[in-house]
């Protein structure tokens, strides 16, 4: 087979501190619900789920039926599949012959729902997300009464699995007073299913950054997104954390499993005073040994960082010189001995005693590390590594 440009290592020991984290920090009585939407923030949905399930995790969460169908194929017998956005009409028989879990956010979908369920015989799982306050998806509380009378009607062939929402920023604390908005109105919809002695299986509206900060959001199941794979939601979330626990830094408590590699492909003299790439973005100011990589912004490398990131050979710092192309660029290794052309090169991650984080790119390119991770090709080739 031949090689890929790059590659990206997905430590299995990070991944399982992560989720030992998070369960002592939510409690023994919630499940992780695991979101692997965006091919799993960029690590892989094939290799991640496979990764997840090793840690003990037994339910995932997607956004489009064509997420799930990627967690079905990878995933054992008694994992759980959830679609928490897009499922159209015509793949409403797919998600209940495979048990696929799916989100409701208006009363029509319901309709949809036990004409197909009846017809196939087998039941439909449904969380109802309810609107109380983003204002993206979720159902007003004027269909509310109305479901609920339909779910407790028909509950042999639509099963209420969940009762959900979605908070609009809970990572920042400059917004606690609406999350305590969103939160009071969830309550609300809770008090109208145990006044009609109906309730969901499932209550969850905790992310990650809620789940960590907020134990009140923490009911029977959290989705857990970024601080799976090892990232603070923000440094709220980061400093309320040590706060709570004393420790002047995190101890390793969430782990990056990624990191992403190529090789040296070419190594170039300039002389000073030549231009590098194209343009004349940069010029040499003294006799140079330039690296050529074959990555570029095709890849998934913003081109942002065209003049001002780093890449580790050796263990140490080459700063990017010129432009990023398409699928390559260049970097300086003047001052790097014996670089041979082959030589591995750390895009993320650490080598040696030196690292680079998805901040360093997020603080240049203004990309945040939610972007650039779901960004990157998924025909990059993911190995899980210890």
């Amino acid at each position: 087979m031949v090689r890929h440009s790059s590659r990206i290592e997905l430590s299995q020991s990070s991944l399982t501190n992560n989720i030992n984290f998070i369960r002592k920090k939510i409690g023994g009585n919630a499940r992780i619900s695991s979101v692997v939407k965006a091919n799993a923030y960029g690590h892989g949905t094939h290799e991640f789920v496979k990764m997840a399930e090793k840690a003990g995790v037994d339910h995932f969460a997607t956004a489009s039926a064509f997420e799930a169908q990627e967690v079905l194929e990878a995933k054992n017998g008694k994992t759980r599949v959830m679609v928490m956005g897009i499922l159209y009409d015509e793949d409403i028989d797919w998600a209940i012959k495979n048990d696929v879990e799916f989100f409701v956010f208006n009363y029509d979908r319901l309709e949809v729902t036990l004409k197909r369920a009846k017809a196939l015989g087998k039941k439909a799982h449904v969380h109802i997300e309810v609107e109380t306050g983003a204002n993206r998806t979720g159902m007003h509380a004027s269909e509310f009464p109305k479901t609920l009378t339909f779910l407790k009607k028909n509950k042999e062939h639509v099963e209420f699995t969940g009762l959900c929402t979605h908070f609009g920023g809970a990572e920042s604390f400059s917004n606690q007073f609406k999350i305590n908005m969103q939160h009071d109105r969830y309550k609300e919809f809770l008090k109208q299913c145990k006044k009609k002695s109906f309730m969901p299986q499932i209550r969850h509206i905790a992310c990650s950054a809620a789940a960590l900060a907020f134990k009140d959001t923490v009911y029977d199941m959290v989705r857990i997104g970024v601080a799976q794979y090892g990232f603070w939601p923000s440094p709220d979330i980061y400093y309320s954390h040590l706060q709570e626990t004393g420790a002047r830094t995190s101890n390793g408590a969430l782990k990056r499993l990624f990191t992403w590699k190529t090789d040296v492909m070419d190594l170039r003299s300039v002389d000073e005073g030549e231009f590098i790439g194209y343009g004349t973005s940069y010029q040499a100011t003294h006799n140079m040994k330039v690296a050529v990589l074959p990555l570029g912004y095709s890849n998934g490398y913003p081109r942002g960082q065209s003049n001002r990131g780093h890449v580790l050979i050796k263990g140490k710092k080459a700063p990017i010189v010129g432009l990023i192309n398409m699928n390559l660029f260049m970097v300086d290794v003047s001052h790097i001995s014996d670089v041979h052309v082959g030589e591995e090169v750390v895009l993320v991650g650490r080598q040696k005693s030196n690292t680079i984080n998805i901040s360093s790119f997020t603080q240049i390119t203004q990309l945040i590390n939610n972007e650039m991770l779901s960004r990157l090709p998924s025909a990059i080739p993911r190995k899980i590594v210890k």
